[in-house]
């Protein structure tokens, strides 16, 4: 028990201190887990050997858990209507790749088996790493990012062809015979039994097994779950949607072992049946916390496992293959895409972004060793080559804004033509979201002509089918403002949902127009002191009066009568307005809010202020109805 306590504590320390710490650098969770892993390991030696290896059997359900929740995120429609990229890119990249780096492997004196191995290893790329940091820098809505979602999911879906071909590569020198035809492993002892449903049959009694076996999981996801799930509800207990989530996983996995198969495969298939369920979101909030606890020790793991000795033993034969499959990976993908249409920065932001190893490579080198697909000696030296390219993601992502810099606007993948503005208004409403849509019919409903300005197409195209007419282009621009009218235009709403945008949009207006009304959403109040600073008239957060509803429905339902909640609401609007007004003037962008000691002491000053309002209210209608 002692030993467990140990062991739990030292990877729980490693995991807090040093994933914050990599997520503050930007360089994401799993590199923080991987340098936990190796601080703990190579680094203190507070873990050995083989108690990694014992836990890293229980950590690896983490990627079942992981190959789970990506299925139930691949909607089937969704999926074949991204069809093209997912099939043309996006194999095109792991079939290129993975053939590249069978040549080179086998040019290197790998035999074939572990050579398409190590293929396979080498064409995945780092979903977590890349999708967080895309996210990040705003660069998701971009051809370049879109083109890097479309590979990184065709790999996340062919990571589980590859767990099920795998085994059938194993060398056989690293086999052994036994006396009675049974295959074990090298060094001797009896492997222990394991559960069956398939050991003794003949071939086509396997292929019965494993076709029924499938077979259960997709009846089951169809017309099973919905039962089920009511049955649980009916218990009133939160507690038991977790077992049932963890239920459907373990028993999935356990099926698929039992008739020979990746457990992962069946999880990944359950997942996909189970993506238009009403219960899918029941069953990623109940299994993502497991998940990420448990992927996050397998990385730890494998970062514990890292042989360092091997990169001192031969640093410049590592190091050279960790660059040489990033220039093979990124010479391919700029080939890719550029045949796939994308120019400039967008095709070295798909270039560069996709030109490491990835998670996923750790998952197949365990799973190689485990199956005798790849010797000890090459799993340590793929282990290295994996974590070093990844260490080096964030400086590809460098490369990246220096070329995009020299690179210009003009460079950008030809975006949709911008809208040839033929009307003008009094009143332009810049950006046509859930914000901006209730303001435009609104002031529309009321008889005043809009002007809509918004730079995502599909909006504005969703727009057009239900008759409202609005144009396509950036807002922040002073031709498209200047074309919207904004010369005689009354009001200027910025609705925008990027606050620096909005900033912008409010500064360069204001320049322009210091007659003009301006009515802006802000995203906080840090952001309404900004936009207030840059000269906007009337400031509304996004989410101020939808709070103050709900706050006057929670009074009344708290015995208040409805003229004393709306009271009490109306006290509190007209106190906050007054006091955004009054902690503006002490606001400075330079300081955080809690350090600049003038702010907090009016602001304390203003909360206290506030109460004073309504008790005083509520001692007159105490005076009122004695």
């Amino acid at each position: 028990m002692e030993s467990v306590l140990y062991q739990a504590t030292i990877f729980l320390m490693a995991a807090v201190i040093a994933v914050p710490i990599a997520a503050r650098l930007g360089l994401g969770s799993v590199l923080g887990y991987l340098a936990a892993g190796i601080l703990i390991g190579p680094v203190f030696g507070l873990v050995g050997t083989s108690e990694t290896e014992d836990i890293l059997h229980f950590a690896e359900f983490g990627v079942v858990m992981m190959l789970f929740l990506i299925g139930l995120e691949l909607d089937p429609r969704a999926l074949w209507a991204m069809r093209d990229k997912l099939i043309g890119l996006g194999g095109l990249q792991i079939g290129l790749t993975g053939g590249a780096v069978i040549v080179v492997s086998m040019a290197f004196g790998l035999p074939l088996n572990t050579s398409i191995a190590v293929g396979m290893i080498f064409a995945l790329s780092s979903t977590a790493i890349v999708l967080q940091t895309l996210s990040e820098k705003g660069l998701m809505q971009t051809g370049g990012g879109r083109s890097a979602f479309s590979v990184l999911l065709t790999q996340d879906i062919a990571v589980i062809p590859m767990l099920a071909v795998l085994p059938l590569f194993a060398l056989p020198e690293l086999l052994a015979i036994a006396s009675d035809g049974s295959i074990q492993k090298p060094g001797g002892g009896e492997a222990k039994q394991a559960l069956s449903l398939v050991e003794g049959l003949p071939g086509w009694g396997v292929t019965l097994v494993t076709i029924g076996a499938v077979a259960v999981i997709v009846i089951g996801g169809m017309y099973l779950t919905r039962p089920v799930f009511r049955f649980i509800h009916a218990a009133r207990l939160p507690e038991m949607y977790t077992a049932l989530a963890l239920l459907i996983v373990v028993g999935i996995a356990l099926l698929m072992e039992l008739v020979g198969l990746s457990p992962a495969l069946g999880t990944f298939l359950a997942g996909v049946l189970l993506a238009n369920s009403e219960f899918r979101h029941e069953l990623e909030s109940d299994i993502e916390p497991f998940k990420g606890l448990l992927l996050g020790l397998f990385f730890i793991t494998v970062g514990a496992q890292i042989n360092f000795q091997v990169l001192a033993r031969a640093p410049t034969q590592i190091l050279g293959l960790a660059f040489g499959i990033i220039a093979l990976k990124a010479a391919i993908l700029f080939l890719l895409g550029r045949a796939f249409g994308l120019r400039h920065r967008d095709l070295w932001l798909f270039t560069l972004s996709l030109a490491q190893a990835g998670e996923f490579g750790f998952v197949l080198i365990s799973f190689s060793s485990q199956q005798n697909v790849l010797p000890n000696w090459a799993a340590e030296r793929l282990l290295l080559v994996i974590a070093l390219t990844m260490l080096i993601t964030p400086l590809l992502f460098i490369l990246y804004d220096l070329l995009s810099k020299h690179a210009g606007d003009s460079n950008d993948t030809p975006a949709p033509a911008e809208d040839e503005i033929d009307e003008r208004g009094p009143v332009i409403i810049a950006g046509i979201g859930r914000f901006g849509q209730i303001v435009n019919r609104l002031v529309r409903s009321a008889g005043f002509q809009t002007v809509v300005l918004d730079h995502d197409i599909r909006t504005i195209e969703n727009m057009r089918r239900f008759g409202v007419k609005g144009f396509f282009g950036d807002p922040t621009r002073p031709e498209m403002l200047h074309a919207a009218g904004l010369g005689d235009a009354h009001v200027l709403v910025v609705a925008l949902d990027n606050p620096e945008a909005a900033l912008k949009l409010v500064t360069y207006a204001r320049r322009e127009r210091p007659d003009l009304h301006i009515v802006a959403r802000a995203r906080d109040r840090a952001h309404v002191f900004r936009l207030y600073q840059a000269g906007a008239n009337d400031i509304v957060r996004e989410m101020f009066d939808s709070s103050l509803r709900a706050g006057r429905y929670v009074l009344e339902n708290m015995g208040l009568s409805e003229y004393e909640a709306a009271r009490a609401e109306q006290i509190f609007y007209k106190h906050d307005r007054y006091s955004v007004q009054e902690l503006a003037q002490l606001w400075r962008a330079d300081i955080p809010s809690a350090q600049n000691d003038a702010y907090v002491r009016r602001a304390r000053e203003l909360e206290s202020e506030l109460e004073a309002r309504l008790l005083a209210q509520d001692e007159e209608k105490d005076e009122q109805h004695p």
